[in-house]
């Protein structure tokens, strides 16, 4: 495993190596370990007699033992299972309980899984083989990221779009392969647009969605602020028989800004 590069930007087929062995290197411990006391079972004269007594008297003890051991046992033959289907490998990023992460650890009968914040959630390995869950780089590191906003129906879409090719091109973290802008929904006094960007890895993936919803909001309030979201409200004119104006009913017209929607945080290594 020392050979192997994990650090390197495309690093599937060494994650898939480095997996396969960390896994099948615990699983023959246990085993040499059971082998060995087994012989001494089997060899010594005096440990042997009392292995027999064990064996003889095992009864109920043995039954309760067996289901004891069963959720060693199934933790055994998932690690099998991984280590050779490979759901998961090694740095995988994955979502796991409503928690996104990477896989820091395959022990024996546990997986450590790094959350972005830094916390640590442990999972046993049966887990990954009974229970759904998101491998985000599962074939290839690459991936989508996804930025929505809610604007006014005046926001200027084209505009937008090619504001949007504008700031992926100005920075590296865009891998330069997708980049799409699309109106996803139009109800009420609002209309939700949708920016869709690639990065290499998810890291660089979070990091594009943050940048380019940033620079787009910097963007709309300095050229477009009349396309930032805005509350409105209708005015009822109530005239007297003397044709006099007389005081409003209801409420004023009022048109707010509220750009704390747009910088609503979606979601983190």
């Amino acid at each position: 495993m020392a050979r192997l590069d994990l650090e390197a930007e495309d690093n599937l087929a060494a994650r898939k190596m480095a997996t396969r062995l960390d896994v099948i290197r615990r699983i023959v411990v246990v085993i040499g370990a059971f082998i060995t006391l087994a012989a001494a079972l089997t060899i010594i004269p005096g440990v042997r007699q009392i292995g027999v007594s064990l064996f003889a008297s095992a009864g109920i003890a043995g039954i309760a033992l067996g289901l004891a051991a069963r959720p060693v046992l199934s933790n055994l033959i998932a690690g099998l299972q991984i280590a050779f289907t490979q759901p998961i490998r090694l740095d995988d990023a994955v979502v796991v309980e409503n928690e996104w992460g990477w896989i820091e650890e395959i022990g024996l009968f546990y997986v450590v899984i790094k959350i972005w914040d830094w916390r640590r959630l442990v999972v046993p390995l049966s887990y990954f083989i009974e229970k759904p869950f998101q491998n985000w780089t599962r074939k290839s590191a690459s991936i989508i990221g996804v930025v929505t906003w809610t604007v006014d129906y005046r926001a200027p879409v084209k505009a937008m779009r090619a504001k949007l090719e504008e700031i992926c091109a100005s920075t590296p973290l865009w891998d330069k392969d997708v980049v799409n802008f699309q109106v996803v929904e139009a109800a009420g006094n609002s209309i939700t647009v949708r920016a869709l960007a690639s990065a290499r890895t998810s890291p660089r993936a979070w990091d594009l969605r943050c940048y380019i919803r940033e620079e787009m909001i910097c963007w709309l309030q300095a050229e477009f602020p009349e396309a930032l979201p805005h509350v409105r409200a209708e005015t009822t004119i109530r005239r007297s028989q003397d044709g006099e104006t007389a005081a409003p009913m209801g409420v004023e017209e009022h048109d707010f800004t509220r750009d704390d929607s747009l910088n609503k945080n979606p979601g983190a290594k």
